[in-house]
């Protein structure tokens, strides 16, 4: 069975040393201090290697099961669940006010890739209820948040978010679930939602649906959209749950992975909801939900990297396979472990350069949604949005293909369910899918955020980058990173560029490219924090630390990205210049 060891030490690294989280100013930052966040990931870690992730297996091969009505969730899931209710894990940085702990989304973040990494169908049940809590935090009434968010913060209740239908996903405007307004401001909502994680199980007294629906004699189509929330029981002034309300679990899906979580059908029939904000503004509130879910979900990619690549190191060192090409290293065996090979060793380096600067990537993410939040710095607020799809997109994109890669380690014992590597593959592969497929978030980075108030944000970026080289151009020891980061970034600019010159007169050229271009903001940001790291190590070095192997393993690692992966600019530069002819050279009746 695989194991999972919470990465403390490479995370403790990005918040102190590179992103120096506990001297800034940010409201609640002081209290990072580096004992303090080691006490929490380490203990996170424990509960993590020691519970959740044993189940991981468990929970994919038991899956859930539909019994009347009621989802029964895999063996062991609700007493790790009511663990994690107890240690407050739920709540670490929801409001006081709601039984929160108030802790920065940073330490949020970083606590949350453990826990996906142990066991992400688990986890899924707990983020999915963060987000719906978050969306009511932001767009409901003073009723709403006292009747609800208590009991979700403390996940004695949990949360769903409802928007696909069988016959619409990405294009909600399409949607039939209607709600019907009631004399007393409620609203009955009919209709059928499908692929909702979370929407059935018996580890919660109340699940409380977040749907969208239309209100009749709206607008048409998206416009026309608005957010409800629907209680799996109605609240009675008390607070507590009372009769059943009109939403039902039709189906259970049959999935190629996540089999822990229960992804349901739901059913919907004259089901009381209450209207959440705005009426016919449902996706502005929703989205509130949905971008906390895509961060969520590119930490999903880096997080199921991270657990398939221990593993596969792990194999690396103790499967005797072959000799070394430039000599025996292990003598006494009748063969040397896996890893003296090359070809093992460029697909674990591959790896460990993808994981080690997404973490930083995503952990910087955070720190902006903190600066925007909790500091009201626009400018942190529309650069995290201009990243989101890159978060979102890029780190699934690549974190699928790092599993992809720690299974072929094992060769053909990869491919056999007993050794566990085909789960980190399977599970890791719906999020690409789930949150907006990955070329609807290339779409919205190349349609939407690139222009996003005149292209300030991606004009900040490009200065960013800019800078930092500047800065570093004469450091010793950081040329193998300001020079490569600087082509790359020169890359970026001139696809940018095209999207600018051909985007209106021709739009297909611009969209077919419109991947390639969020693969290589990714290669970029991921390229910019590997510099960073790379300086945070050389800072460190020149105080000659105990654990000097530390960084220079990091720089090590660094300069790998760097050479081998960083380039690939390049190359989705020359596809997306080539125009969209070879994309298009088709009829639809020759495919």
């Amino acid at each position: 069975m695989p194991s999972y060891t919470a990465p403390v030490k490479d995370l403790q690294f990005v918040l102190h040393e590179v992103l120096k989280a506990s001297t800034s100013d940010i409201t609640g930052y002081s209290e990072l201090e580096p004992e303090f966040t080691a006490a929490v990931l380490e203990e996170a870690g424990k509960l993590c290697s020691d519970v959740l992730a044993p189940l991981n297996a468990v929970g994919d091969k038991e899956g859930c099961a539909l019994e009347n009505g009621v989802v029964r969730v895999p063996t062991g899931f609700k007493d790790a669940f009511d663990q994690v209710r107890a240690g407050g894990w739920t709540g670490l940085d929801m409001p006081e006010d709601y039984g929160g702990q108030n802790m920065p989304y940073l330490l949020g973040t970083a606590v949350g890739e453990l826990f996906s990494g142990a066991n992400q169908a688990f986890t899924m049940y707990q983020g999915l209820t963060h987000g719906a809590a978050s969306a009511i935090l932001a767009h409901g009434t003073e009723a709403q948040k006292n009747t609800y968010l208590p009991k979700m913060v403390s996940c004695e209740w949990t949360g769903t978010m409802n928007l696909t239908e069988p016959h619409c996903g990405t294009d909600l405007g399409l949607m039939r679930t209607k709600a019907e307004p009631q004399a007393d401001g409620s609203f009955k909502l009919t209709g059928q939602k499908i692929f909702i994680s979370s929407g059935e199980h018996e580890m919660a007294d109340n699940i409380i649906h977040l749907v969208l629906a239309k209100i009749p004699g709206g607008p048409d189509g998206i416009k026309g959209v608005s957010l409800f929330i629907v209680p799996k029981f109605i609240v009675n002034e008390d607070g507590s749950p009372g009769a059943r309300n009109g939403v039902s679990c039709g189906a259970l899906e049959e999935k190629m992975g996540i089999h822990g979580n229960a992804t349901c059908v739901m059913n919907y029939d004259a089901a009381t909801g209450y209207l959440l904000g705005t009426e016919h503004k449902g996706m502005r509130a929703m989205f509130t939900m949905m971008n906390e879910a895509r961060i969520g979900v590119g930490m999903q990619g880096l997080a199921q990297a991270e657990a398939a690549y221990q593993n596969a190191v792990i194999y690396a060192k103790d499967r005797l396979q072959g000799r070394d090409v430039t000599g025996v290293k292990n003598p006494d065996g009748p063969a040397d472990p896996l890893i003296v090979h090359p070809d093992v060793r460029r697909m674990l380096m591959d790896q460990k350069s993808f994981i080690e600067g997404a973490r930083a990537f995503i952990l910087w993410g955070s720190s902006l949604i903190d600066a925007a939040h909790r500091a009201g710095d626009k400018d942190a607020d529309g650069l995290i949005s201009l990243m989101t799809p890159v978060v979102k997109g890029f780190l699934t994109d690549v974190g699928y293909d790092m599993t992809v890669q720690a299974q072929q380690i094992y060769g053909g014992h990869g491919y056999i369910e007993e050794w566990g590597m085909s789960q980190f593959t399977r599970d890791a592969r719906i999020a690409m899918i789930y949150e907006g497929a990955n070329g609807v978030q290339a779409l919205d980075l190349v349609g939407r955020k690139l222009a996003q108030d005149g292209g300030k944000h991606v004009m900040a970026f490009f200065e960013m980058v800019k800078s930092f080289c500047a800065e570093q151009k004469d450091v010793a020891g950081m040329e193998p990173f300001v020079a490569p980061l600087k082509t790359a970034s020169k890359d970026l600019q001139a696809a940018g560029m095209f999207f600018m010159q051909n985007g209106m007169k021709s739009p297909n050229a611009a969209l077919a490219g419109s991947t390639d271009f969020m693969h290589m903001m990714g290669h970029v940001c991921l390229g910019l924090m590997w510099a960073r790291m790379a300086r945070a190590s050389l800072d460190a070095l020149a105080s000659s630390p105990a654990d000097a192997a530390f960084y220079e393993t990091k720089l090590a690692t660094g300069r790998y990205y760097m050479a081998r992966r960083l380039p690939a600019t390049a190359l989705h530069l020359t596809r997306i210049q080539s125009g969209a002819d070879s994309v298009m050279a088709l009829r639809e009746d020759q495919f």
